[in-house]
């Protein structure tokens, strides 16, 4: 009796693991698929991680949250990768035409590079605030991943809408 106890108590305690995690950019993409014009895209954010938690068995567990929640951070960071990148590379065309010009103008380019690195240590400390409410506590984790997932997400639009402003 005690064995058989035991079994079922370490299969209801069992954590749930990154590779337990049913997760997929889709609903995210999707939502952002169906946006109407004017339609803040902003909205979209969290779209998949809350699928995620829905979709796992356990999904709304501090792990199971975390994990979804930087899985969906992973979509778009990579997305801020790809729009920096491409922002960036526009600006630096700028830079030169300003510099071919002797122009006095501040440089686009380098200014894009402050901000972003402004941008990155305003995000970390704020996110590190947020999970400082928490006491230490378990909700930390999500707090935390809920955080830099928003930020990432917001910072990602943004550049992506300047990238398409030339």
């Amino acid at each position: 009796m005690l064995k058989s106890s035991l079994v079922v108590l370490l299969a209801v305690a069992t954590p749930v693991l990154a590779d337990d995690l049913i997760y997929s950019d889709a609903a995210t993409v999707s939502c952002l698929d169906g946006l109407i014009e004017d339609q803040d895209p902003t909205f979209c954010i969290g779209a998949s991680a809350e699928a995620c938690m829905e979709d796992t068995q356990g999904g709304w567990s501090t792990a199971a949250m975390s994990g979804c929640l930087n899985r969906e951070l992973k979509y778009w960071d990579a997305r801020l990768n790809v729009a920096y990148g491409d922002v960036r590379d526009m600006r630096k065309k700028t830079d030169a035409e300003l510099d071919e010009l002797g122009s006095a103008a501040r440089r686009p380019g380098k200014a894009l590079l402050a901000m972003q690195r402004a941008w990155i240590a305003y995000r970390d400390a704020t996110c590190d605030y947020e999970r400082s409410h928490w006491g230490g506590g378990t909700g930390g984790g999500p707090a935390t991943m809920s955080c830099l997932m928003n930020m990432t997400a917001e910072q990602a639009l943004y550049l992506e809408a300047d990238g398409l402003q030339e």
